[in-house]
């Protein structure tokens, strides 16, 4: 395991932040030097407690920070060889790069088959195209072929967010950015849904870069990951590494080793300072 603090413009990745800060409001500084980077099809974790700038990450590279008035104000974002943060949201769908916002943001209205309808809007398709699209998501998430004529807002939260899942696979993205996938659903589901982005993975080869506050989870499932806390990068590695490092069992999973204390135990606790370096 390494330092993030160093530059990440290597050859040849797929997708890369470089050094990035963000400020919301022109005053709130939220990113401190973000660096990242996501290798052509794999599964990247970004790991951290809420408020730790997960979400502001993954936003400042799919370029939907505009829309909260938030700024990059430092650094850059590449991807496939070419920076892309001046881009709009559309510009980037047609490049492969979709999102899945944290709280899945489904059409309540729209039925689940009208919502996946509109993950194609920057597509041109004919009907029989469109529908054998369909067909391929609802091979991924049958749940959502059974309920294609339900109401999205009358379905569960995992039905909702594999509805939000297959609405940004109708853009045939080569990248997913998603966002806090467990957030609100039951364990069961949890496994279900990660389960699913492994074969999207592996068999359409997407790549992925989550955010997740389920480090346990994440980082079963992930390649890589990153630890962010209060806008920085304070640790990176292998997901094995990550999972079986006494500092991450001790901070994230809430697990002590032998003559250690958990977090959960305390009423205050300090991180080591080589972590805020």
């Amino acid at each position: 395991m390494t330092s993030a603090s160093t530059s990440v413009n290597a050859p040849g990745e797929y997708l890369v932040v470089n050094n990035v800060e963000v400020i919301y409001d022109h005053v709130i500084l939220v990113l401190k030097g973000v660096s990242l980077q996501v290798p052509q099809g794999k599964i990247v974790a970004l790991l951290g407690a809420n408020g730790a700038g997960k979400s502001t990450t993954l936003k400042t590279i799919s370029t939907l920070l505009r829309g909260e008035r938030g700024e990059v104000t430092k650094g850059e974002v590449r991807f496939c060889g070419e920076r892309v943060d001046q881009l709009t949201p559309s510009e980037l769908v047609k490049r492969g790069l979709s999102q899945v916002m944290e709280g899945r943001h489904c059409f309540g209205h729209l039925s689940i088959e009208e919502n996946l309808m509109t993950g194609a809007y920057t597509r041109t398709l004919s009907r029989a195209a469109m529908r054998q699209e369909l067909e391929k998501v609802y091979a991924y998430f049958p749940r959502l072929k059974e309920r294609r004529n339900s109401q999205a807002g009358y379905t569960s939260g995992g039905e909702q967010q594999m509805c939000a899942i297959g609405r940004a696979l109708m853009a045939k993205p080569s990248m997913i950015l998603l966002d806090e996938p467990s957030m609100g659903i039951a364990p069961q589901i949890v496994e279900e849904i990660f389960d699913i982005v492994r074969d999207l993975n592996q068999k359409e080869k997407v790549s992925f870069l989550l955010a997740e506050q389920n480090t346990m989870v994440a980082l079963r499932y992930a390649d890589f990951g990153y630890i962010l806390e209060n806008g920085r990068i304070v640790m990176e590695g292998a997901a094995s590494d990550l999972a079986s490092n006494e500092d991450v069992k001790e901070f994230y999973l809430g697990m002590a080793g032998e003559g250690r204390k958990s977090f959960r135990e305390m009423k205050f606790y300090r991180r080591r300072k080589r972590w805020l370096a």
